[in-house]
């Protein structure tokens, strides 16, 4: 397996999968803590080292939040919190206009402007991009104006409801982060590095550099203290983006295929912590997928915590990786570096650090404490996720990314009869079947004529 270090993401996807294959089929209270403010970057309070833990008076391994025994975490692929949440009439979306659509627009550079459509068909094209320089030149200095003329007019392209009901319903009844940025201005690696580690460890592309972590993954911390977890996968489980953890097979205790999630939820035996990954070539929602096999995805995985045994004590997140290249109106804000390892720039590339966080993703919780009727403002990353479960166990900080981060704990209510105790109705999700044929015959005319006008 030592060959798979070369390969990037999607050839390991494709073709190098089938060697991922094999190595994979020989692997099987205290207070509560709270949001600790808008911002991971105040000045008003003293910055936390790497390594400290949440409440330094209390041993590791404490449990500060009884009420929930199992986090359950989704992360999809490649949107951007306007190009998915922008219309549901809740967060900061899209400003409308008096005609109802919405009112931004990139210039096109030739004299047009590309105003925000809804993509003609569930499919998308290969048209937008993701890389350091493609997102930075989106970015234009924070007027958010170079999404089309680093890449395509399909960046000014969003889904509403009718194309993805269950991720679309399920936003408009639990909780949705309105703040919440994927980690660094690059692609999916980076991103998903800081969801298991707290930082990309330089890396600012799909590829795969044998340097690991030096406070390791957040799965090792949990086998130091006996809390157990699953990377439940379809195809690929997200420890891989640290190939030499993946070849060891040091973690292949905690690698499960995604049936097993399913049975584990209908038995109640979920562990303490797991991780759910669609089937990164069908259903993972990235370009130029069909997103309604996403939607799809989504629906089942939230539909069988929700009527499983272990219901009345989860918490589950849902996020996208990064913002794949569609538009968002929001300007990434300034981020704590999490480490001293710089972005490893290749020529072309502008400069810049991990001082600033990538762009809005759609994000929200589901559990029966959610907050009803909540919408919060408040500043997360993918960090945040790692913040809140060490914040749950009292773990050590693996970077200072995560060790300031605010965790996701402000979207419950701890302290009340459960809100969600018995679960929502939520809208069934979409069967993509009857329109699959988007696949093979096309998205559709990008952009629609209309959505371009003169400057």
């Amino acid at each position: 397996m030592g060959n798979l270090v070369n390969l990037n993401r999607r050839q390991l996807l494709g073709g190098g999968l089938a060697g991922a294959s094999i190595l994979l089929g020989a692997c099987g209270g205290g207070s509560t803590p709270s949001s600790s403010g808008s911002s991971t970057t105040g000045a008003a309070k003293a910055l936390r080292a790497a390594g400290s833990r949440p409440r330094p008076d209390l041993p590791v391994g404490t449990d500060q939040v009884p009420q929930i025994e199992h986090f359950v975490v989704v992360m999809m692929e490649n949107h951007s919190f306007d190009n998915v949440l922008g219309l549901i009439g809740r967060g900061d979306g899209f400003t409308l206009g008096a005609d109802g659509h919405p009112t931004a627009k990139n210039p096109d550079g030739h004299g047009n402007d590309v105003h925000a459509f809804h993509m003609p068909t569930e499919c998308q094209t290969k048209g937008v991009g993701n890389d350091w320089k493609v997102t930075h030149e989106a970015y234009d200095n924070g007027t958010c104006q170079g999404f089309v003329t680093s890449t395509s007019a399909e960046a000014m392209g969003y889904f509403t409801s009718d194309d993805m009901p269950f991720t679309c319903g399920m936003a408009k009844t639990f909780p949705i982060a309105d703040r919440y940025f994927s980690s660094a201005m690059a692609q999916t690696d980076p991103n998903r590095r800081y969801l298991i580690a707290g930082t990309s460890l330089g890396l600012i592309d799909d590829t795969f550099p044998s340097e690991l972590p030096p406070n390791g993954v957040i799965f090792q911390q949990f086998d130091r203290h006996g809390i157990t977890w699953k990377d439940y996968y379809s195809t690929l489980p997200t420890i891989g983006i640290f190939l030499p953890l993946l070849e060891s097979g040091t973690m292949s205790h905690g690698l499960a295929k995604i049936d097993q999630f399913y049975a584990d939820a209908a038995a109640g035996t979920l562990p303490a912590f797991s991780l759910i990954e669609p089937d990164y070539g069908k259903q993972s929602e990235e370009d130029p997928q069909d997103v309604q096999f996403g939607d799809q995805f989504m629906g089942q995985v939230v539909d069988a915590v929700m009527s499983g045994p272990n219901w009345s004590s989860t918490m589950l997140i849902w996020t996208y990786d990064e913002h794949g290249g569609y538009y968002d109106h929001v300007p990434p804000p300034a981020a704590i570096p999490p480490d001293d390892v710089a972005p490893a720039l290749k020529p072309g590339d502008p400069p810049g650090g991990f001082d600033r966080y990538g762009f809005r993703v759609p994000s929200g919780v589901v559990s029966p404490y959610a907050k009803k009727d909540f919408v919060s403002h408040t500043i997360y990353d993918h960090t945040s996720i790692l913040k809140t479960v060490e914040e749950k166990w009292n773990l050590p900080a693996l970077t200072r990314r995560d060790a300031n981060a605010n965790s996701l704990f402000d979207m419950l209510d701890l302290h009340k009869r459960p809100a969600f105790k018995t679960p929502p109705r939520l809208p069934a999700a979409a069967d993509p079947t009857p329109k699959a044929g988007c696949l093979n015959s096309g998205a559709g005319v990008i952009p629609p004529p209309a959505a371009v006008t003169r400057a």
